[in-house]
């Protein structure tokens, strides 16, 4: 059942908000049903629309994997031009990140998803008529600003205008889009492939801009977050949004109170514009808690190596023993295709077994099989076993970090931290996991060529352990928590190490049935 604090009231510290069990509640089950359903279908459309520029990510990550091995042919790059161009967009898209939260506190969230696809658009449209390679990293720098706005606002959103009991399942929704994304990239890679070498990586670049036109519709339909509105003393407007996503009008009521009294301790701090990074750069035990969960998970996402994997696909195939373009594109809409299934076996269980255990089950499988890709390239390349245990390890890297690492990552990020820090702190935890990112791309080739692609892998099978120790030491639950809840239980070193929950916090965990 849904609870919330309510320590200023004469009550017990935790109140019951179940709409289907609110005292004075006097709608017929009928009506219950239908509008519950009603406020799900659009919550969950306002969490669909909100997620479309990870698309945009997703299809980018996707496409320069095989848009590369063209991009080297026809414009005759240098190895080192290869990963300059590849890791370059999450290095620069720290910039997007860090102007991020400022702007989301400016002009809202909405609009600020707005800007970053126009960004985006405007380097996918510059990369795709490239006539040399420094114009294509003109684009390319551009799109990496577009997608650093893009990637800490989406989730932060979301998660401020998700019910508690959805909000993890709904938070991760980016995290899908970015896998869909991916999978368009790799099919467009092989639809493409048989174009003249001077165009087919044009084209599949191209191809990338289609999705703005959803998120100009998306724009029109999505409503302001309310906690937003309520920052900026829109009250009524904030209440009307909640009266769309909350089924009950009693805990839309109570719901708005706690974000009144969350978005006091913001609004008074507003006028100094130093105070919020102040309290990040000098952190109280609580904040620094959760900048070491939420900064921490958004790098252990990165540097166990996911971006190598999916940028460097065909290279790894072909360090296998893959030899023809078409067969290494093949190849990887088959990882494509297993990153985005079950990216969705995570939003089934996200919300029903809660984060850690998912976490645990991702970091110790990841772990497995990035050693068996190690080994495999190591003393098993160049054969058909070979191929196939490749592929295999390669699917099943991608399949774990999609069922825990890679949602929850955003997921955290987005409701541990208070009102008044989310979305400075979140474009921190950004920048955090684009610089891994970049770092991770930008110097794979020349690791690999230096210790073997099989040796770069049992180096990240290494910090994928430590990410294990990590989530058991630094991360508590939080599944079925309100947002404010989630910042009173980092105040306890106890509750914070072990994630351990006091009775009423338990109770809280029951979903409806």
């Amino acid at each position: 059942m849904g609870l919330v604090e309510n320590g200023k009231s004469g009550h017990s510290k935790y109140e019951r908000m179940d709409s289907d069990f609110v005292e004075g509640e006097n709608l017929q089950p009928a009506e219950k049903t239908n509008n519950n359903k009603s406020t799900r279908k659009y919550v969950l459309a306002c969490a669909i629309f909100a997620s479309l520029n990870s698309v945009l990510l997703g299809y980018d990550v996707g496409v320069m994997s095989g848009a590369i091995i063209f991009i080297q042919e026809d414009l005759h790059i240098t190895e080192v031009q290869e990963e300059v161009l590849v890791g370059i967009l999450s290095i620069i898209s720290l910039l997007g990140s860090l102007a991020g939260g400022k702007t989301s506190d400016a002009i809202g969230r909405k609009w600020t998803m707005g800007f970053a696809a126009v960004v985006f658009q405007t380097g996918a449209a510059i990369m795709a008529l490239a006539p040399s390679f420094t114009i294509l990293m003109v684009g390319r720098l551009l799109a990496g600003i577009g997608i650093g706005f893009g990637v800490m606002i989406a989730p932060v959103y979301i998660a401020e205008i998700s019910p508690s009991i959805e909000r993890g399942a709904l938070t991760s929704f980016p995290e899908i889009f970015i896998n869909l994304g991916i999978l368009l990239g790799y099919v467009s890679n092989y639809a493409f492939s048989g174009l003249p070498v001077h165009i087919n990586w044009r084209v599949m670049l191209g191809v990338g801009i289609l999705p703005s036109v959803f998120i100009i519709f998306a724009l029109i339909i999505i409503p302001e977050s309310p906690r937003w509105l309520v920052m900026q003393n829109r009250i009524v407007e904030a209440k009307s949004v909640l009266l769309k996503t909350i089924d009950s009008e009693r805990e839309v009521e109570e719901r708005l109170a706690e974000i009144q009294q969350a978005a006091g301790h913001a609004n008074a701090e507003k006028y100094e514009e130093r105070a919020v990074w102040q309290e990040l750069l000098n952190p109280s035990p609580g904040v620094k808690r959760m900048l070491i969960t939420g900064c921490g998970i958004q790098c252990f996402q990165q540097i166990t190596g996911i971006d190598a994997t999916v940028y460097y696909s065909p290279t790894i195939f072909r360090d296998a023993g893959i030899k023809s373009n078409s067969e290494l594109l093949g190849a990887t809409i088959g990882v494509g295709c297993t990153k985005t299934l079950f990216i969705l076996v995570a939003i089934f269980l996200i919300d029903r077994v809660g984060r850690k255990p998912l976490l645990y089950v991702s970091t110790i499988g990841m772990t497995t099989c990035l050693f068996g890709l190690g080994l495999t390239l190591s003393f098993m390349g160049n054969g058909p076993v070979g191929v196939k245990l490749a592929i295999f390890w390669v699917c099943g890297n991608v399949a774990f970090f999609s069922v825990g690492l890679g949602p929850i990552c955003w997921v955290l990020t987005s409701e541990i931290f208070p009102l008044r820090l989310r979305a400075q702190a979140s474009a921190l935890g950004a920048v955090g996991s684009r610089v891994s990112s970049g770092l991770i791309a930008m110097t794979f080739l020349s690791v690999s060529r230096a210790i073997t692609v099989g040796g770069t892998f049992f180096v990240f099978a290494v910090i994928s352990s430590l990410a294990v120790v990590f989530v058991y030491k630094c991360v508590p639950e939080t599944k079925g928590k309100s947002l404010e809840q989630i910042e009173t239980m980092f105040q306890s070193d106890g509750q914070w190490r072990g994630g351990e929950l006091e009775l009423g916090d338990a109770e809280n965990l029951v979903q409806k049935q």
